[in-house]
């Protein structure tokens, strides 16, 4: 099966957080389990805050990407569409909020699980948490836009 972010097109594939073609990101990996859209990201050393504890960007980071990802994707579901076909769906960020819930521990595999909580217009609202060992550590919510066809000409 492929991950959402594998369907993005070359020239919006750069992300750090989710592209596939930037060799010093995270090039997360996002996929549905029924309702819900999960990536899986074990964090490194290099991720730290305080010895054996992720700093909280990584965690806002892994929130946005794998909020965005999931808006196309929902987008794509409500209309019943193939992620590939067109005209293609992609989401930037218009607002991130993140709730730090307890220290989240580092060398975990981290899972995030994220919920469309609204589709309206070109905006798609996603809640999701981040969660080491089955338990939450971090919470958020990104409000998704659509990107014009010709963003960045």
């Amino acid at each position: 099966m492929k991950a959402f972010q594998d369907y993005y097109p070359e020239n919006l594939a750069h992300c750090y957080g989710c592209g596939s073609h930037n060799q010093h990101g995270h090039r997360i990996k996002t996929y549905w389990e029924g309702e819900e859209s999960v990536t899986r990201f074990t964090p490194e050393p290099c991720h730290t805050a305080i010895p054996g504890f992720v700093y909280g960007g990584l965690l806002a980071s892994l929130i946005d990407c794998h909020s965005t990802g999931t808006a196309a994707a929902a987008m794509y579901r409500n209309e019943g569409r193939e992620m590939d076909s067109l005209p293609p769906y992609r989401f930037v960020t218009g607002s991130l909020q993140v709730s730090y819930l307890k220290p989240t521990p580092l060398g975990r595999e981290l899972e995030i699980r994220g919920r469309v909580k609204e589709i309206k217009g070109r905006k798609v609202v996603v809640e999701c948490s981040v969660f080491a060992d089955g338990v939450a550590t971090a919470r958020g919510e990104v409000v998704a836009v659509q990107m014009p066809e010709n963003f960045g000409d």
